[in-house]
């Protein structure tokens, strides 16, 4: 599992023209089951996006693939985490260290 945390590197206003676009990429993401949960930071200074994926290396593809990073108002910091306890309902995304 990933905690992607997104950066602002722009002004708001130059992050809001490209939200839509961003918006759609994330339901995109959604729909082949690689984000798990994502919104704004507080103070909105960026967000955070929860990933599963078999690896780094694709969470670092899908994320260069973000209209953000396209325009150059963001960046990535990526953490890679082992999610040995769950809610429930993310009983699907737990795993067993080793």
């Amino acid at each position: 599992m990933f905690v992607l945390e997104l950066s602002y590197t722009a002004p708001l206003e130059a992050v809001d023209a490209v939200l839509p676009a961003h918006v759609a990429w994330l339901e995109e993401q959604y729909a082949r089951g690689l984000f798990v949960a994502s919104g704004p930071k507080n103070p909105r200074d960026g967000g955070v996006i929860i990933a599963v994926a078999e690896d780094r290396g694709r969470i670092e593809e899908v994320t260069s693939g973000d209209p953000f990073v396209a325009a150059g108002v963001c960046a990535y910091r990526v953490t890679e985490f082992t999610a040995t306890k769950t809610a429930p309902g993310l009983e699907p995304y737990r795993e067993t260290p080793g």
